[in-house]
């Protein structure tokens, strides 16, 4: 996909842990290979072509569309699965496939996971007794420094997910116009329990700009967020601070 994993994980029976490990491992190198719009011979990229249906290919593929379907009527379409008149599902894909190999570890016994596609976290129980997980949110506008730090205390599980223009430039579209979007944000993180929401709701947010993006992201519930303008403005939900420290 085009990015670094990471897996940080905890407890359990060591053996069904490491079987897990590799088990998904294997699922994320599946998924570049079923998804990724830059090899030919993906199923994504022949479904594009259409040379095959969607029931043509592996059932993960219509679990993501659906998905991707979902995240575009919730964002009133600022969100897409579509780029260029093509079906492109890596907005969704990648938080979702990160998401399953974090529940894959925790189903196998770890006490603690944390998962880490490209900077976009998926964490589960604690890493060690009364220590809960914290994840650090990069500052768009100054390299090395943080723009704060979140904490999954008291969360059985949470998601924290970063759209913006820092590390890949201006990568993000707006679904209206086909090209890039253009707004007063730089960055936006969302927190919430489930990695491929809080992916999907980061860029759609960052494509609607900071004022119409915050009220949206407070109308969802189980979400909080920090959006970060281009001036140096800092906006959040209202119960962002509870996640913080």
């Amino acid at each position: 996909m085009g990015t670094v994993f990471s897996f940080d994980v905890r407890g359990g029976e060591p053996e069904a842990v490491q079987t897990a490990l590799e088990e998904a491992i294997a699922h994320l190198h599946r998924v570049d290979e079923v998804f990724s719009p830059y090899r030919k011979d993906s199923q994504i990229s022949r479904l594009a072509r259409g040379e095959v249906s969607a029931q043509d290919c592996d059932p993960e593929v219509a679990e993501v569309l659906a998905l991707g379907a979902q995240a575009e009527r919730v964002s009133d379409g600022w969100f897409s699965t579509r780029f260029a008149g093509r079906i492109d599902p890596t907005g969704i894909v990648k938080g979702w496939a990160v998401e399953r190999a974090a529940r894959r570890l925790a189903a196998a016994g770890a006490s603690g996971v944390s998962v880490n596609g490209g900077g976009d976290v998926q964490m589960y129980g604690m890493p060690e007794p009364h220590r809960p997980w914290r994840v650090g949110v990069s500052d768009p506008l100054r390299p090395g420094g943080l723009a704060a730090v979140v904490s999954a205390a008291g969360a059985e599980e949470l998601a924290v997910a970063t759209s913006g223009t820092a590390e890949r430039g201006a990568h993000i579209v707006d679904p209206r116009t086909g090209r890039s979007a253009v707004t007063d944000l730089v960055a936006v993180t969302v927190v919430g329990p489930s990695l491929t929401w809080a992916d999907a709701w980061a860029t759609a947010a960052f494509a609607m700009g900071s004022r119409a993006g915050l009220a949206w992201l407070e109308s969802l519930p189980d979400v909080e967020a920090l959006l970060i303008t281009a001036g140096d403005e800092v906006r959040c939900t209202g119960g962002l601070a509870a996640r913080l420290g």
